[in-house]
């Protein structure tokens, strides 16, 4: 339950981050206001989950998969190695909506078979966690 807890936690927080640095400019902006990358904040990787089939995502130990996907309520997800990542599901929680994500938990690979319930389709993945970002 906790890894879940904070699994949830690190989604909302990169979702909350997306949002304002959707808002703000970069320096040649008029308003002069900096863009989180230029904070020092680590944006998630994120991806497309159905052109993800048969290739390798590469994150950082101290970062998140987000995967975008059309409908991210209709997606689960088995991860072979759970030591490696967990999957966080997608779904509204607070009024906001979510994608669904992976979770690193250690450096390490392992193979993530992500399931679309509405249509069975699967979406094979690699999923490769480094020391860093």
């Amino acid at each position: 339950m906790r890894r879940a807890t904070r699994g949830l936690t690190v989604i909302a927080i990169v979702g909350a981050v997306l949002g304002t640095s959707a808002c703000t400019g970069g320096a040649d902006s008029p308003s002069g206001q900096s863009s989180a990358s230029e904070a020092g904040v680590i944006a998630p990787v994120i991806v497309q989950l159905v052109d993800q089939d048969g290739r390798t995502v590469t994150v950082g130990l101290d970062n998140v998969v987000d995967l975008v996907a059309v409908d991210p309520t209709v997606w689960s997800a088995k991860v072979e190695d759970p030591s490696i990542a967990e999957y966080v599901p997608g779904g509204s929680r607070g009024g906001a909506s979510f994608n669904p994500g992976l979770q690193p938990l250690e450096v390490g690979s392992t193979t993530v078979t992500l399931t679309n319930s509405s249509d069975d389709s699967t979406v094979v993945l690699t999923l490769e966690v480094v020391d860093r970002s």
